[in-house]
């Protein structure tokens, strides 16, 4: 970090408040083209070491993306960080202004790495994949909500709504697949991907639209930023369970359907989970692992550039 201040950004639907530290400045921007071009015009002048915002529904992606168009050290940091953060400094009143100042001191004590961003490319098949995730939400509500019902209009428009569901996520596959077929990059790597038993398409496609670090990040860097990582909890002579938390959630929900599909048809996960079980590991405990192998697996695919090899 070759910059003098740590930037913290508090996004709001209609504008950016804006924080330095040590400097002590403060200004805002609306959330619009000219905004964004006012914001990095301005931060250019305040020779930024790290720029910080927190991930805000997506509304983060557009002041990340020109910051970093503009070679500006950007991180995308989860909120959670930071409201804890801000719990351990005492720091509970909370404006856009305040949060804004918690972000940049959070930048400057902590220090997260910056990354590179997705590409507009991979942005679009992340809201591809997000709204299929969604549908399909919606859907399986609305089946149990006819589970409940015998007969009826109300059945009758259940029925009719899920038929609907089922089409629009039918359409959003379609989009999903031409998006995929036509990079190159991308049918290169789901290739690649698609080569691990138990990999099918929604994992595929969830970790290319929402996993960007896949391959450039070590084993325990990538089991700890998607969140299946064991963490200690000890204390004293006390010690206690290891358990995951944290991550990002919707990759570990798709995660965990594929790892239960390969304990079944992936021979290497197959044998850990077999493994564990046997030594009298739960269930529950055996399958966790198995995700952050099966993670482990891909992230070595996808760094090597190699189709899986099983002896």
């Amino acid at each position: 970090m070759t910059g003098t201040n740590f930037i913290g950004i508090d996004v709001s639907k209609n504008r950016l408040e804006v924080h330095a530290r040590p400097d002590g400045k403060s200004f805002f921007v609306p959330r619009d083209e000219d905004g964004l071009d006012e914001l990095v015009s301005r931060l250019a002048s305040l020779s930024p070491a790290l720029v910080v915002l927190e991930a805000t529904g997506g509304l983060q992606l557009r002041a990340a993306a020109h910051l970093a168009a503009a070679d500006l050290p950007v991180a995308v940091v989860n909120p959670r960080q930071v409201r804890d953060f801000a719990r351990a400094a005492g720091r509970l009143a909370k404006t856009d202004r305040l949060d804004a100042e918690v972000i940049a001191a959070f930048a400057e004590a902590m220090r997260p790495e910056a990354r590179p961003l997705a590409n507009a490319e991979t942005r679009h098949m992340a809201a591809l994949v997000a709204r299929r995730r969604q549908l399909v939400d919606m859907r399986t509500a609305e089946k149990n909500r006819r589970a409940a019902l015998e007969t009826g209009p109300a059945r009758r428009q259940l029925d009719e709504h899920i038929a609907w569901l089922t089409r629009a996520i039918e359409e959003i596959d379609n989009d999903i697949d031409g998006a995929v077929r036509a990079s190159k990059a991308w049918r290169a790597d789901e290739d690649l991907l698609r080569s691990v038993p138990g990999v099918g398409p929604v994992l595929c496609r969830t970790l290319l639209a929402e996993l960007p670090e896949l391959g450039s990040l070590n084993r325990r860097q990538i089991a700890a930023l998607v969140g299946v990582a064991p963490f200690n909890r000890d204390s004293g002579t006390m010690r206690g369970r290891r358990t995951v938390w944290g991550g990002r959630g919707r990759i570990r929900a798709v995660l965990y359907m594929a790892t239960v599909t390969a304990t079944r048809v992936n021979p290497v996960i197959r044998a850990t989970y077999k493994r564990l079980v046997d030594n009298g590991k739960p269930a529950k405990l055996a399958l966790t692992a198995c995700m952050r192998k099966l993670l482990v697996i891909l992230n070595a695919i996808m760094r090597d550039k190699t189709k899986w090899k099983h002896a």
